[in-house]
């Protein structure tokens, strides 16, 4: 096997792996545009609170 024969074989299977992931990626699509669609999830709520409960911290801070 020559040089030539090994670059045709490395882009082939370049070629094929590029191929099997824009697959991978189409197949995914919907389910994360569903994700992203997702009004509020649980985490988002979880970072809501905490930062409420700084601002509660913050106001008894200064109202002493």
């Amino acid at each position: 096997m020559g040089i030539r024969d090994q670059f045709a074989a490395k882009a082939q299977q370049l070629e094929e792996r590029a191929q099997q992931a824009a697959r991978s990626a189409q197949d995914e699509a919907p389910e994360r545009a569903s994700k992203a669609r997702t009004p509020v999830r649980e985490q988002d709520r979880s970072g809501d609170e905490a930062m409420q409960e700084a601002q509660d911290r913050f106001d008894l801070d200064y109202d002493a």
